[in-house]
């Protein structure tokens, strides 16, 4: 595909609701972010499309849930093996709307949430009996909410999508989909792939702008939104979600730290502490935000890191070369280059990078790592969401641990050491949903996933994350 390429005018134009195609009279540019320029146009909702597409769910919803688990199965993996054969086709588009390289589009997301629908469709929440006496009987089950509102982010449109679908569907839920405004396009193609699978109103994909948000989670015939965001919207959907009681699931920011301890193999580490760190532009939730390194040797791993980063290029994902792509939208962009431009008036160092790439067109920011730079400083704090890394010096481990707790997040963490028993006691005491020993953002269809403090409320993944999409039910007989 052409990187410069103008999507047809139509080729996004409507919305399905139910049944039926609608227009909207109103459209929103989708920008390429490596060149900045728009290649493509999707409808703007408005409350009358999101009352048709609630309606449609509520009137599909009867149905959808009186299918048994092996029936949604049946169509959930039939969806997979559609998108499977659209993943050139899908892959293309997240490169041209999100800015990611295109093989880590293909592996990274198509191949991804091909392999979590298929995982997904495999498990069951099993009813059981908690009593049975000769004169009564209780027994536990779960029914499905109704409709559920999914409110997705532009850092990994179709993964984070596909993470709160799945489940979703599975448990016998009808769902309404609203992307990012900034990468609204993988969603819709979704939404086309599974028009014959689904049946009509099961799954609508709204576009629009960040208003459409607001409006799903005031809206009560929504019984639940899962929201993946920053923390200050996830505040947002709390307060407005309470009006109706609606249930929510927040998965928001995050400061990840991670600590590398004395005994680490640095040939080992370094690859996956420059990936856990910048892959993806440093735009995910659970990446390495804050890298604490032992006195011993920090000299050795920032050289390392520094080395590294010189060997991976960075440019328009369409070009096979690439590994590492723009940022998505001008808004982050403007964010990141704030953050950098702070260090050098507080005196900060760079080891690498810092400068503005002043020789490319779209949203690049150069790979940069600050060195030592101190706790209180904007590029520790902040979550920058960027390729922009802090590393810095730790001699004690009880001041390491306090250090890394040292925040309102409590998303993720790692510990990176040869002694994993040592790396053990000190994971128990990071304040973290997660905490990975010498690896990081690893997941998994049976593993919990959810954080701590401000990084969210409740859990995705596992027995736990379909639970969140169902109400809990007791029968109970007197014989």
């Amino acid at each position: 595909m052409n990187p410069h390429r103008i999507l047809p005018e139509d080729r996004f134009s409507t919305l399905r609701l139910g049944d039926a195609r609608v227009h909207t009279v109103r459209h929103r540019p989708v920008i390429n972010p490596a060149h900045g320029t728009v290649f493509a146009s999707v409808p703007r909702a408005d409350p009358e499309h999101l009352e048709r597409a609630v309606t449609a769910a509520r009137d599909a919803f009867l149905g959808w849930r009186a299918l048994s688990w092996a029936e949604r199965q049946t169509r959930i993996e039939a969806l997979a093996d559609r998108m499977a054969r659209a993943r050139d086709e899908l892959a293309d588009l997240m490169t041209l709307e999100q800015g990611k390289p295109r093989h880590s589009a293909a592996i990274g997301e198509v191949d991804y949430a091909v392999g979590w629908l298929r995982g997904i469709a495999g498990q069951r929440l099993s009813g059981r009996i908690l009593e049975d006496a000769p004169h009564h009987h209780v027994e536990q089950s779960y029914a499905p909410l109704g409709v559920v509102g999914l409110i997705v982010p532009w850092n990994f449109p179709l993964c984070l999508a596909v993470w709160k679908l799945a489940p979703a569907l599975m448990t016998g839920n009808s769902v309404i989909l609203k992307p990012s405004p900034y990468t609204p396009l993988t969603a819709l193609r979704l939404a086309e792939l599974a028009e014959d699978i689904l049946p009509p109103g099961v799954l609508s994909v709204l576009t629009g702008d960040d208003a459409l948000g607001q409006w799903m989670v005031d809206h009560p015939g929504i019984a639940k939104i899962s929201f993946t965001g920053s923390a200050a919207t996830g505040r947002k959907v709390m307060a407005g979600a309470a009006a109706h009681l609606k249930r929510v699931t927040l998965e928001l920011g995050g400061n990840d730290p991670a600590i590398v301890l004395p005994d680490a193999d640095l040939d080992a580490c370094v690859p996956q502490l420059f990936w856990g760190a910048f892959g993806n532009s440093g735009q995910w939730c659970v990446g390495i935000k804050r890298l604490y390194v032992h006195d011993d040797i920090y000299p050795q791993l920032l050289d390392a890191l520094v080395t590294y980063a010189r060997s991976v290029p960075m440019g328009d994902g369409m070009e096979p070369a690439n590994l590492l792509g723009p940022l998505q939208n001008a808004r982050q962009y403007a964010k990141v280059l704030d953050i950098l431009d702070d260090c050098p008036r507080r005196g900060l160092r760079f080891a690498h990078g810092g400068k503005r790439l002043l020789d490319q067109a779209g949203y690049f920011v150069p790979v940069t790592l600050v060195d030592n730079p101190p706790d209180a400083s904007r590029v520790v704090v902040e979550e920058a969401f960027g390729p922009v890394l802090p590393v810095l010096r730790y001699r004690d481990f009880d001041d390491v641990v306090r250090r890394a707790n040292d925040t309102e997040y409590g998303l993720g963490a790692s510990i990176w050491g040869r002694d994993t028993a040592f790396a053990q006691t000190l994971a128990d005491r990071l304040e973290a949903g997660t905490v990975w020993i010498n690896e990081v953002y690893v997941h998994g269809v049976d593993f919990p996933f959810g954080g701590h403090k401000l990084s969210g409320l409740g859990v995705e993944h596992g027995a736990e994350g379909l639970a969140a999409y169902v109400n809990l039910k007791i029968r109970m007989t007197a014989r």
